[in-house]
C-alpha cells in the first residue's frame, strides 16, 4: 500500500471514532517547505460532514494517528492543514523494497489485456523527414513507451502516405529532369534525392504559371492549366489504372525513400511494430459507408454523395463519399481504423499522433466510428500537438526551406562537440568515444527539449539553448547520471549488505527517497494524459534533489560505514530511476561525460 492509502484508512477511522461519521475520501497534498512534515491532510473538505473548528479536528486526527499508526511519529496543525511527520523506518523499508529493482516504476502487461495501437510519423514519400516529423516521432514513440511502462500492451504503427498527386509530382520531375539519377550515383539518401525533385517540380510549375500569365491567362486559370500539373494529374490517373510503367517508377522511387526513412528512424532511435500504406488503404471504408446508409448513420444527397449529419453533436455535416463514388480521407480513415482492429483483434484503443491542425478531423472520425457501433471507438485519442518553429522562422517543403531531420541530428552532435570542447570535460577519451558521446548528448538535448514541453504547446526550438549543462536540459540530467556512475565506480557497489533499519535519515536523504517514491505514479499519470512532459520534468526535479543531497551530504566520506553503504545505494537507485525515466523518453544516458 502507498503511504496515502495507509494514512487515508486511518484518517477515516479517526473521524469515525471521534465524530461517528464515515468519510468517503481524504484529500492530501505535499507539505509546504516552511512546515515540518512529509505529507499533509487537508481538513477543509471534511467540514461539509464534520462540524467544528478545523484546527481542533486536525489535532484530534493527528493524536489518533500518532497513537495508532506505526509510520507516524508526529504532527502539527496549521489552520486547516494537518502536517504529518513520517518516521525513518517507513522510508528505509520502502527503499529496501525497491533498491535492487532495475525496472522500478514499470508494470508488466497482462497477456489477456487489451492492447493500444499508437500511430506516429506517417510521412509522405515525396520528401525527407523534417523538424515537424521529429516532434511527431519523439512524441508518438515516447507515448507508446510510457503506455508500455504503465502496464499496457502496445503496438507502434504508422500509415505511410505513398500515393496521390504530391507523389506524382516528384515522379514526373525525376522522369523529366533526373537523367536516371539514383541514390547510388549521386551519393544522396533516397528520401533527399526524391525530395529534391519535389522542389524541382514546384520551381518548374511556377515558371509555367508565369509564362501562361504573360500570355494573358488569369493566375487562377494558369495554376490549373500549367502543362506540368496536367501531366502529373494524368500520371496519377495512370497509377490508379495500374499502368505498368507508372507503377514501376512509383515502386522504384518509393523504395529509395523507405531506405532513407529507415536510416533516419535508426538515428533518431524510434521503431514500429507494423506499417500501413495509403496505397493499400485508400479504398477501405466504402463497405462501412454502405452499412451506415442502411442503419441511418449516413444519408445520401440528390447528387449521390453520402454524408453524416453531426449538427446535433455541435459539429457540421461531413461528406464520406463523393457523388462519383470515390472515397475522401474520412472514408479511408474509417476503413483503416476498422482494418487495424481486424488485423490485431486484441486492440482496444488507438492513439493518433497528429498536429493540432487536424483536431476537427479526429473529432468527426471518432464520433462516426462510435455511431457505427464500434465499442473500441470510445478508447480513441488524438495526441494533438503544436508546431515546432526555429528562430529563423516557418518551413515550407515545396520551396525547400524545411529543416531536414538528418541535418538537425548532425547539427545537434556538432553543437554538443563545440560546447563539450569549450568546457574541457572529455579529457582521456578516444576520438571514437568522443563522437559517440557527442551524438548521445546532442540527441538527448534535442529529445528532452521537445518532450519536456506539454504536447499541446507550440515550441520555439533553439539548438544552443537545448545543449546547456545547467538548467532543465537533457545534458544536465545526463551529466548528473554520469556523476553518479563515477561515485559508484569509486565505491564499488557490488555485494552491499541490506539496509540498516536503525539509521537516522538526513533531511536530504529523506527528500530524495520521497522524490523516488513518486516515480510510479508519474508514469501512470503520464500514460493517462499522454504526456511525456510529466516524466521529463519529474526527472529534472529528481536530479535537482540529488544535486542538493550531493552538495549537503558526504557520500564516500561518510562518518559511519553503514551510512556510506546506504548513500551509495541511494545514489545507485537515483541513477536507475533516471535511466528508467529517460528510457521511456527514448534518451540514452552515458556512463562517463
Amino acid at each position: 500500500m502507498s503511504l496515502q492509502d495507509i494514512l487515508s484508512n486511518h484518517v477515516k477511522q479517526a473521524v469515525s471514532a471521534a465524530y461517528e461519521i464515515d468519510l468517503e475520501s481524504v484529500e492530501f497534498q505535499a507539505t509546504r517547505k516552511e512546515f515540518a512534515g512529509d505529507i499533509t491532510v487537508v481538513i477543509f473538505p471534511m467540514l461539509r460532514f464534520v462540524k467544528g473548528n478545523p484546527v481542533q479536528i486536525g489535532e484530534t486526527i493527528g493524536n489518533y494517528l500518532v497513537n495508532n499508526v506505526d509510520e507516524v511519529k508526529g504532527f502539527n496543525v496549521v489552520k486547516g492543514f494537518l502536517n504529518i511527520e513520517i518516521n525513518d523506518v517507513y522510508y528505509l523499508n520502502f527503499f529496501e523494497s525497491i533498491k535492487d529493482e532495475e525496472k522500478y516504476g514499470f508494470i508488466t502487461p497482462k497477456e489477456d489485456d487489451k492492447a493500444i495501437m499508437v500511430e506516429y510519423s506517417s510521412p509522405n514519400t515525396n520528401k525527407p523527414l523534417h523538424l515537424g516529423h521529429i516532434r511527431n516521432n519523439l512524441l508518438g514513440y515516447s507515448v507508446a513507451e510510457v503506455l508500455k511502462a504503465s502496464g499496457k500492451k502496445v503496438y507502434k504503427t504508422q500509415i505511410i502516405n505513398d500515393r496521390g498527386i504530391h507523389i506524382c509530382k516528384s515522379m514526373l520531375a525525376w522522369k523529366r529532369f533526373g537523367n536516371n539519377e539514383t541514390p547510388e550515383s549521386t551519393g544522396l539518401k533516397g528520401d533527399k534525392l526524391v525530395g529534391n525533385y519535389y522542389v524541382k517540380f514546384d520551381q518548374e510549375y511556377k515558371k509555367e504559371i508565369e509564362k501562361l500569365v504573360d500570355q494573358g491567362q488569369k493566375e487562377d486559370e494558369a495554376k490549373k492549366n500549367a502543362p506540368i500539373l496536367l501531366e502529373a494529374q494524368d500520371m496519377l490517373r495512370k497509377w490508379e489504372a495500374g499502368d505498368k510503367e507508372t507503377v514501376a517508377l512509383w515502386r522504384k522511387m518509393n523504395s529509395w525513400v523507405y531506405e532513407g526513412f529507415n536510416e533516419t528512424y535508426k538515428d533518431l532511435g524510434v521503431d514500429f511494430d507494423t506499417l500501413y500504406y495509403e496505397s493499400k488503404t485508400y479504398l477501405l471504408g466504402k463497405e462501412f459507408v454502405a452499412e451506415g446508409l442502411k442503419s441511418g448513420v449516413f444519408y445520401k444527397e440528390e447528387d449521390g454523395s453520402v454524408w453524416c449529419d453531426l449538427t446535433e453533436e455541435g459539429l457540421d455535416k461531413k461528406i464520406v463519399l463523393r457523388a462519383d463514388g470515390t472515397a475522401v480521407y474520412m472514408t479511408q480513415d474509417i476503413g483503416t481504423a476498422i482494418q487495424r482492429v481486424k488485423d490485431y483483434p486484441d486492440v482496444g484503443g488507438m492513439v493518433y499522433t497528429v498536429g493540432n491542425e487536424q483536431d476537427y478531423h479526429f473529432k468527426v472520425l471518432f464520433l462516426i466510428l462510435k455511431k457505427l457501433g464500434f465499442d473500441w471507438a470510445k478508447n480513441l485519442h488524438h495526441l494533438s500537438y503544436g508546431m515546432v518553429d526555429l528562430p529563423s522562422g516557418k518551413m515550407k517543403s515545396r520551396e525547400g526551406t524545411v529543416v531536414d531531420a538528418d541535418d538537425l541530428i548532425d547539427d545537434m552532435a556538432e553543437t554538443a562537440e563545440e560546447i563539450s570542447e569549450e568546457l574541457g570535460k572529455l579529457d582521456g577519451y578516444s576520438k571514437d568515444e568522443k563522437q559517440e558521446l557527442y551524438k548521445t548528448i546532442g540527441l538527448g538535448a534535442l529529445k528532452y527539449y521537445i518532450l519536456k514541453v506539454d504536447p499541446k504547446k507550440r515550441i520555439l526550438f533553439d539548438p544552443k539553448e537545448s545543449i546547456d549543462f545547467q538548467g532543465n536540459t537533457g545534458p544536465f540530467i545526463q551529466y548528473t547520471y554520469a556523476r553518479i556512475q563515477s561515485i559508484l565506480r569509486k565505491a564499488d557497489v557490488k555485494n552491499l549488505d541490506s539496509i540498516d533499519s536503525s539509521l537516522s535519515l538526513h533531511i536530504k536523504e529523506r527528500e530524495l527517497i520521497k522524490q523516488i517514491q513518486l516515480f510510479p505514479e508519474v508514469i501512470q499519470n503520464a500514460a493517462v494524459q499522454h504526456s511525456p512532459a510529466l516524466i521529463a520534468n519529474y526527472t529534472y526535479d529528481l536530479v535537482k534533489e540529488f544535486n542538493s543531497f550531493y552538495q549537503n551530504v558526504s557520500i564516500l566520506g561518510a562518518d559511519k560505514d553503514n551510512e556510506k553503504r546506504f548513500r551509495v545505494q541511494l545514489s545507485n537507485t537515483v541513477a536507475n530511476t533516471i535511466k528508467n525515466a529517460f528510457r521511456v523518453l527514448g534518451i540514452d544516458v552515458p556512463d562517463r561525460m
